[in-house]
């Protein structure tokens, strides 16, 4: 179980884990393989797990990592923000461009009737400007927070516009955090508003 050990390796395990489990569903349900839509499965379930991702970290910085930072002192926060920070906006950030661009090929790949359309509709309006919060406020100033953080472990002095890029990110995150909660249930909601 050594891959358990690795998060790439056990994300690995559970690709094959799925090939898998399609391959004893489609002999269960007796379903040929050339008689499912894997375009349409496929780009749901890429925007399912990029969506995952996103808005799990989207949450992990609103509910958890906003207040533990601010509980740290500065030297504390010097270690943490460079090692924390990149990772998690690394996955923040491109899950929330995949997420987007999954959805948005799903929304002209898929048959859906008026109600289902207005509903996916306004759940990804508020997904894509979602998206540009983050790559447009958040983390452009992120990315200066973490520059500044990391030149003052070297003895550089934090610039005095730190509190307001930090602020202005934080701002962005709750605006996407506040637009995440309508976002989920249009987009769940298509097939139960008939």
């Amino acid at each position: 179980m050594k891959f358990l050990e690795n998060p790439m390796q056990t994300m690995g395990a559970g690709f094959v884990l799925t090939v898998v489990l399609i391959v004893v569903y489609l002999g269960m349900a007796g379903i040929g393989a050339g008689d499912a839509d894997w375009a349409g499965l496929l780009l749901r379930w890429v925007h399912f797990l990029a969506g995952i991702t996103w808005i799990g970290l989207l949450y992990f910085f609103n509910l958890i990592n906003a207040g533990f930072l601010k509980s740290l002192d500065g030297p504390t926060k010097n270690i943490v923000i460079p090692k924390l920070m990149p990772a998690a906006l690394n996955w923040f950030r491109h899950g929330a461009t995949v997420t987007v661009l999954a959805g948005i090929a799903l929304y002209f790949y898929l048959p859906k009737d008026r109600s289902s359309a207005i509903a996916l509709g306004i759940g990804g309006l508020l997904g894509i400007i979602m998206m540009v919060n983050v790559h447009a406020i958040i983390w452009p100033n992120q990315k200066k927070i973490i520059a500044a953080v990391t030149a003052a472990t070297q003895g550089t002095p934090a610039p005095a516009e730190m509190a307001q890029w930090g602020r202005t990110a934080l701002l962005a995150s709750r605006v996407n955090f506040m637009l995440s909660i309508p976002m989920l249930l249009f987009m769940g909601a298509g097939s139960h508003f008939k």
